[in-house]
Formats: C-alpha cells, sequence, structure tokens
C-alpha cells in the first residue's frame, strides 16, 4: 500500500480494529497520524481506543454473522485483529472472498488465537525447543498429564486468554482442582480446555519483538527490536524493560525462533514472541501477532514504538526498530470496583526524572485491571525501572 487516502474522504485509506484497549488505541494514534481512516471495534462502548479512532462500533466479535455484518457494511481495507475472542474462520471466509485483507493472515489470527494452534505449530511442525506440554478436556485429564510425565511444579492455562488470565502454578497434587477452575473462568472463551505445561527453570523471559515489513525491493524483511525483559506476577505483566542483556548466543537464538515462527505465520506487521532464557539455551513460550503488552515500554525506549512500527508495517511503509535509550515501564492497577474513577498523584509521578504516563481511559476499574502504566527513560536499564517503579506506586486510582 503505497498511497495513503484523506480521512473521511472518498480516497481514504480505512483501517478497522477488532478489539480496542490500550495497546489498539496507540496502534489507531499511529494509524491517524499516517492520515489513514480508523474504525475501532470492541464488545463495550466507550473502549480507549474507541475513544480515538474516526468511528467506534460495538459488537460481539466473536459472533461470526455480526463480525461479517460489520466488515461487509465499512469495508475497510485492512482488518487488524488485536485480541484473540473473534470469530476467525469468518475472517479466512472473508479473505479468502477478497472482500478484506487481515493482519497478518487470517490464518495466524487463528493459529494464535488460542495456545493450542501455535502451540502444535511450534513444537510439532517447526521443531522448536518448547516446555512439555498436554491438552486437557476435563480435571481427570489435567490430573492425568501430570501424574504421566508433566510432573510438579506446572503451569496451568485456558487455551484461549489474554493477559495473565486463568493461569497459575501448581505445585502439588492440592492445587490441581483450584487450577482447573481458576482457568474455566479465566478463558476469554468457554472452551473446557487447558495446556498444562511442564515448569522450565529459566533464568530470565522475554518478548523479542519481531517485525515484517516490505523492503526496498518490495520483498519481505525481518527486522528485531532489542529484547525486553519483564515480570509477570500470575502470568499479568507488571514491568517491562528494554534492552535486557542476553548471551550473544541466546540473543541470536531468540531471533532465530522467532523468525522461524513469523515467516510461517507470514503476512506483515509486529509480533511479539515470547521466549524463556537460561544461558544460551532458548524456549519457545507463545506469540501474538500484534503489539505486545510489555512492549508498552517502546513508547519511551525506541524511535518508533512497537505501535508506530506495526502501523507502518501493515501499510508497506518502512521501519526503524533502533532504540533510542534504554528504559522500563511499570503498570499502574485499578486498585478499585468502580466506574468513571478519578486518578491522584499524577503530578507526583510526572515529578520523577524522565517520565511520562498513558492513562488509558477506560470506561471501568476493577482491582487488578491494568488502568495506565508508567514509563521512564535514563542511562540505564536499573535507573529506568527504579523511577518507572517510584512514578507508578505515586498514582492513587479512586472512585470519584
Amino acid at each position: 500500500m503505497t498511497t495513503l487516502g484523506t480521512p473521511l474522504s472518498p480516497h481514504a485509506t480505512k483501517v478497522m480494529l477488532l478489539g480496542s484497549g490500550e495497546l489498539g488505541k496507540e496502534v489507531l494514534i499511529a494509524l491517524q497520524r499516517l492520515g489513514v481512516e480508523t474504525i475501532a471495534v470492541d464488545r463495550y462502548d466507550n473502549a480507549p481506543g474507541q475513544q480515538v479512532a474516526h468511528h467506534a462500533r460495538t459488537i460481539t466479535m466473536s459472533d461470526p454473522a455480526q463480525l461479517k455484518a460489520l466488515i461487509e457494511a465499512e469495508r475497510p481495507h485492512l482488518v487488524v485483529p488485536e485480541i484473540e475472542a473473534i470469530a476467525t474462520p469468518m475472517l479466512e471466509e472473508l479473505e479468502a472472498a477478497g472482500t478484506v485483507r487481515v493482519i497478518p493472515t487470517a490464518r495466524a489470527a487463528r493459529l494464535t488465537m488460542d495456545r493450542e494452534g501455535i502451540r502444535v505449530l511450534a513444537a510439532e511442525t517447526l521443531g522448536l525447543p518448547t516446555s512439555p506440554y498436554k491438552f486437557c478436556n476435563s480435571l481427570e485429564e489435567l490430573q492425568a498429564a501430570i501424574d504421566a510425565g508433566i510432573g510438579y511444579p506446572c503451569i496451568v492455562k485456558p487455551v484461549m486468554s489474554s493477559s495473565g488470565k486463568g493461569q497459575s502454578k501448581i505445585d502439588g497434587p492440592a492445587d490441581v482442582q483450584k487450577a482447573w477452575d481458576y482457568a474455566m473462568a479465566g478463558g476469554r472463551v468457554s472452551h473446557g480446555r487447558v495446556i498444562v505445561e511442564g515448569f522450565i527453570d529459566f533464568d530470565y523471559e522475554i518478548t523479542q519483538l519481531t517485525v515484517r515489513a516490505v523492503g526496498a525491493d518490495g520483498q519481505i524483511e525481518t527486522h528485531f527490536c532489542d529484547p525486553i525483559g519483564h515480570v509477570q506476577v500470575s502470568g499479568d505483566y507488571v514491568e517491562s524493560w528494554q534492552p535486557h542483556p542476553m548471551h550473544p548466543a541466546a540473543l541470536e537464538k531468540s531471533r532465530q525462533i522467532a523468525k522461524a515462527v513469523t515467516d510461517n505465520l507470514g503476512g506483515q506487521g509486529l509480533f511479539g514472541v515470547e521466549l524463556f532464557v537460561k544461558g544460551e539455551q532458548v524456549w519457545f513460550s507463545e506469540v501474538s501477532p500484534r503489539p505486545h503488552d510489555t512492549g508498552l515500554v517502546t513508547l519511551c525506549t525506541q524511535h518508533q514504538s512497537e505501535f508506530e512500527l506495526h502501523a507502518r508495517a501493515i501499510l508497506g511503509l518502512p521501519v526503524d526498530t533502533s532504540l533510542r535509550n534504554p528504559g522500563a515501564s511499570a503498570v499502574i492497577y485499578g486498585g478499585v470496583e468502580a466506574k468513571g474513577i478519578v486518578f491522584d498523584g499524577v503530578h507526583d509521578a510526572l515529578r520523577v526524572p524522565g517520565t511520562d504516563l498513558r492513562l488509558f481511559g477506560k470506561p471501568e476499574s476493577f482491582a487488578k485491571r491494568r488502568m495506565g502504566v508508567a514509563l521512564a527513560r535514563a542511562v540505564d536499564v536499573e535507573t529506568a525501572r527504579s523511577n518507572a517503579k517510584l512514578a507508578a506506586s505515586k498514582v492513587t486510582p479512586r472512585k470519584a
């Protein structure tokens, strides 16, 4: 797509995002800076991305009929899935009919919408190193899989969820029932199916942001951002930093794995590839064919953030993955259950050197819902992490 139109004109370049949370919001802003007409779709009104898009639409995205009707009515040039709970078979049908182009591809959206498709692709089709795993349809199957070789400790996740929802660690037999129940409550769609993974004794985990973009010769080229380190609690990211120091051999293996997965998925755009690392060993964990929550740190570290990279790549434009400076991010949780909350301490947070905030504008707060993020740039990662956490701690969401 070498020619871009003018928004709200007959020649507009139209992009529809399916899912318009905080990550989608940043993609929409990046697209709008390039003069793209944007359509933000979500399952609830006034989602963060809907607040900044040209058009806001609210539908049940997992309903094939609703999804088809909306795409046929809006006729976007590109459909960009930003969450997992989407009727991907309908996207494949519409893409095959030439109705729309799906980012990165409809097949990639289908394979990565649940952990089963992508794990089977990585481990069995591509032969990449992963943790030992089994898929289970019942509590009994889960227990049998653990007893038959997965062992303790292990990790249980719903086959379809996001941001760590429904994920837990099992340390012994007493935890199995609780983990199954938590997975059933945390899945995006009630599949009644989980993946149980053997625990890898890793030193750290990283996100390797990987971009497939059109090169000067018109062919797809793969670009890598500096590795992002992160801390997760119950599967949910709470802080991230860039760059994460790595052994050169481990970095090379990480990029080989990321390229193998993203080459197979195809298309254009940014992918978040999650990896476990111990010394020079690297294991594939997961991949998202879209900007990654840990990559929020790139808003203060890279010349082009992961959101700008995604926008440029899907439009066929050149990308620059270079690092500007070290930095870190720290999550700001809601802390309260309320609608239309207010934030105290913003003034104090922004007095911390080199910091910035993103308050997402979610209309409803939950105790453990991510409502914002503090960003900090510094001369080194350690200083940036300290300042990001300090700034985040000064922001206090409360009922109005």
